[in-house]
C-alpha cells in the first residue's frame, strides 16, 4: 500500500459497509398461499376475489376469463395478496 493511504483506509471501510446495497427481493416476491379449490379460497379470501394465479408467469386471471382455473402450474388465490406479492392481472382484465 502507497505511503498516505493508512489513514483512509478505515473511512473507506466504513463507506464501504454504510453504502445502500440494492435489494433484489422485491423482484422476486414469493406467491401467495394458493388454494386447492375456488370454494376453499372464497372461504379464505373474505371481503376479496378469489383469481387464479398462473404462478410461472406471475399473471392471474379473472373468473370468466379462458385461462381461469387452466393453467398447469397455478392456483386459487385472493386478489389483494397477489397484488400485494407483484403479481399482475392478465392483459385485458377489469
Amino acid at each position: 500500500m502507497p505511503v498516505g493511504f493508512g489513514p483512509l483506509v478505515p473511512t473507506l471501510a466504513a463507506i464501504v459497509l454504510l453504502w445502500p446495497r440494492p435489494s433484489f427481493a422485491a423482484a422476486s416476491a414469493a406467491p401467495p398461499t394458493s388454494y386447492a379449490t375456488e370454494k376453499e379460497a372464497e372461504q379464505r379470501c373474505s371481503g376479496d376475489l378469489v383469481v387464479w394465479l398462473d404462478v410461472p408467469s406471475r399473471i392471474y386471471y379473472f373468473r370468466g376469463q379462458q385461462r381461469y382455473g387452466a393453467t398447469k402450474d397455478g392456483g386459487y388465490v385472493c386478489r389483494n395478496e397477489a397484488k400485494g406479492a407483484r403479481m399482475r392481472a392478465a392483459p385485458g382484465s377489469q
